[in-house]
């Protein structure tokens, strides 16, 4: 992959050197670029400088880096910027083109048409080992009891060494290797009342260093605020299932009551009003009135037979 990354940067070389060979014609009439440098931080290589005055012209600028294959293995050749040949900008992330830990040399030129000013190069040549590496930016949170943390994302290269702990007297340091940044991690289980502090530090294995740790961020688990919420909630619903129960039960007790021993209300003919002696003496006074009334009538029948 190197060898064709070579050889691309080669092929660019070519066409570029004879299509601005034919424009320029070796004419250098514009000041060149001051203040040319170059910013690292975080693996992220910005090359600066400052504008080339030209009122109501729009002024052009061409980056070229030669690293140290270029230098020793290929005749000190000069390869066109991937990002900035040209460009309008006044920076150029060269980023991409930094494929090693060796060190790089930069130049630039500014064009307007046919003009071209002098190179301007890099005071002294750059490695990427000397990146600045600031300590990640991360967030921690808690989410039910668990210890969750998400750091920014800084690009392939790097990973994260994240040391978490339960503060207390004579707690134990744990660490983790986070491969990537801005995907939410799980650390630990937190128990209630606790509380936890975590930091972070930036790795680059690519050039062998590690960033400062972060400043440590804590967080307090909050008591037994949710299980006594899921206690009273839990306690509620028994109470309220036990009233709906106990009213069920209700309410089959008084279907079954008049379904099977029904209650049978008589009517005003057959209830009794006077007492039971009183109505003895009375039906025993309406027999012997019938009994008289009997006689008398075959009594009368028999006169009437013997007479005839």
């Amino acid at each position: 992959m190197a060898l064709q990354g070579v050889w691309t940067s080669l092929i660019m070389w070519f066409f570029y050197s004879m299509t601005w060979g034919f424009l320029t014609d070796g004419v250098s009439v514009l000041p060149a670029p001051q203040n040319f440098s170059i910013q690292s931080t975080n693996m992220k290589h910005m090359l600066t400088w400052n504008p080339v005055a030209q009122p109501e012209e729009t002024v052009f600028y061409c980056v070229e880096y030669q690293g140290e294959y270029e230098s020793l293995y290929m005749s000190h050749i000069w390869i066109p910027s991937s990002q900035c040949s040209p460009t309008k900008s006044l920076e150029c992330d060269v980023t991409d083109d930094i494929t090693a830990t060796v060190p790089y040399n930069f130049r630039v030129m500014a064009m307007l048409g046919s003009q071209t000013s002098a190179w301007s190069n890099l005071e002294h040549p750059f490695n990427r080992n000397a990146t600045v590496l600031t300590p990640p930016r991360m967030e921690v949170t808690e989410h039910g009891r668990h210890l969750i943390i998400e750091l920014e994302d800084l690009g392939p290269q790097f990973e994260f060494l994240v040391v978490y702990w339960r503060r207390e007297p004579g707690a134990t340091e744990h660490v983790k290797v986070v491969r990537s940044g801005d995907i939410p991690v799980h650390l630990e289980t937190m128990e209630p009342g606790a509380m936890y502090c975590v930091k972070a530090q930036a790795l680059v294995r690519a050039i062998g260093r590690h960033s400062a740790f972060s400043q440590p961020t804590c967080l307090e688990m909050q008591g037994e605020s949710l299980p006594l919420a899921l206690a009273l909630f839990a306690f509620v619903g028994f109470m309220l299932m036990l009233v709906v129960i106990l009213l069920s039960v209700w309410k089959m007790g008084q279907l079954l009551r008049y379904s099977c021993c029904p209650t049978v209300v008589l009517p005003d003919t057959l209830k009794i009003t006077s007492s039971s002696q009183k109505l003895i003496s009375c039906r025993k006074e309406e027999v012997d009135a019938c009994a008289v009334s009997m006689l008398s009538s075959e009594h009368l029948f028999g006169v009437w037979i013997s007479q005839t």
